[in-house]
């Protein structure tokens, strides 16, 4: 019989490295899980050559074509929110995993999600566990999901564990939805101010300059107006350069978030903007607690969870700070105790924290929080709205006045010498 490697994590939330005798990956992950381990990585043993076989790599991505079009990336998360809701609801109401799949698959109207459907179906009809069908997907199916059904699977809950997952993504949505929507105002007003700004150096400044070259007599001008007609000038001779500029200022803009650096840099700066910076916070808080809670609910182990969180949060700082956390529960110490030494959590928050730790009910508790967190997003939203438009309207008139003013310097000394 085949060998397997396998890397998994024991009831203590410990990891454990070994090998197993199975017929196949899916009877291995059985037998891990009989003998209470959650596999993480199940790999097929090559005897032969004594490596590792890469067919059988169960964390490895196999998305097939159809039509020509790769499939990837490309699930909406309303659409994933939808499937986890209605496949919770289909087993609930006694219908087996299978079954409730291919009722799923004659539904999905979005060809590309139905097609990775198929194939987690094609998967469980083999014998394979649901988890490990959605294991194959890892651009669509996060660690979270992924880990939260291995979970449910373990326990025979699978129904329960997607309800909470159904749950946990619709108030993550609705808690993103309501920060995008008070990111429209400033976005739109900033996107009219750039395009009135390039409207006036590219068509009016010109007419203006050679008004007063005419008018003037080759006079100096002030320091404002010839400041706005060297951009002007700079802008016009130079549109394709500066049109090249701009795009390369963006996309290098966005690469250099990705870096370590520049994750850090923008981290810090959203962190400690005045009013943005308690929005943060509190949207990073909800994520984890939320997160953290779900997961522990689920059954998923104290140390997976916490890595499982660190690995969704967007923030380096939280990121860091959770990493730290899991290293200080690891060897021993209770999860409040490092949770306090870290800055980016608040006092409240590691006091709900003790006290569900001595309760017994520490999910709830973490639940709660998020609870507690997510109306906090609600009146931030609201607060930094109703900041945005004054400031933005402010703005936009300091802007589009200054270069006004600076147009019409001259013409007043025009006037004086006609006068």
């Amino acid at each position: 019989m085949p060998k397997y490697s396998y890397s998994a994590f024991d009831s203590n939330g410990k990891q454990k490295n070994g090998t197993i005798v199975a017929s196949s990956d899916s009877e291995a992950n059985t037998k891990l899980s009989s003998m209470g381990l959650m596999p993480t990585k199940v790999l097929q043993v090559d005897e032969s050559s004594a490596s590792i076989n890469k067919k059988k790599d169960v964390g490895s991505v196999k998305i097939k074509k159809k039509t020509g079009l790769a499939f990837g990336k490309v699930i909406k998360q309303e659409e994933l929110t939808i499937f986890t809701r209605q496949t919770a609801t289909l087993i609930q109401a006694g219908l087996p995993l299978l079954r409730s799949l291919e009722v799923m698959i004659r539904q999905e109207k979005n060809i590309r999600f139905k097609v990775v459907l198929e194939q987690i179906a094609e998967y469980v009809k083999s014998g394979g566990t649901f988890s490990d069908a959605l294991a194959q997907h890892p651009k669509i199916f996060e660690k979270l999901f992924i880990n939260m059904v291995r979970a449910g699977e373990a326990g025979g809950v699978l129904d329960v564990v997607l309800s909470r997952l159904a749950g946990f993504m619709e108030k993550a949505q609705r808690t993103k939805k309501k920060v995008k929507s008070a990111m429209v105002y400033p976005i739109v007003v900033v996107s009219v101010a750039i395009a009135i700004v390039v409207l006036l150096m590219i068509v009016v400044v010109p007419k203006f300059q050679s008004i007063f070259e005419d008018m003037l007599s080759g006079a100096a001008l002030p320091g404002p107006t010839q400041l706005v007609i060297n951009v002007s000038n700079f802008i016009s001779g130079n549109f394709v350069v500066t049109l090249i500029g701009f795009v390369v200022f963006v996309v290098g803009g966005k690469y250099l978030l990705k870096t370590e650096v520049g994750a850090k840099i923008s981290n810090w700066f959203a962190l400690n903007i005045p009013k943005v910076g308690d929005l943060v916070r509190k949207v990073n808080i909800a994520r984890i607690t939320r997160t953290f809670g779900t997961l522990l609910s689920s059954g998923v182990p104290i140390l997976q969870s916490i890595t499982i969180t660190k690995d969704i949060t967007g923030n380096i700082f939280y990121s860091n700070a959770l990493n730290r956390v899991h290293n200080s529960v690891r060897d021993g110490e209770s999860l409040s105790a490092p949770m306090e030494r870290e800055s980016v959590f608040p006092s409240m928050v590691t006091s709900m924290v003790d006290v569900g730790e001595e309760t017994g009910e520490l999910s709830e508790m973490l639940n709660r929080i998020a609870d507690n967190y997510d109306e906090d997003v609600d009146n931030a939203v609201a607060g930094i709205t109703s900041i945005i438009e004054p400031v933005m309207i402010v703005f936009l008139a300091v802007v589009v006045g200054f270069i006004v003013i600076a147009l019409f310097l001259p013409i007043v000394e025009i006037i004086k010498q006609i006068s």
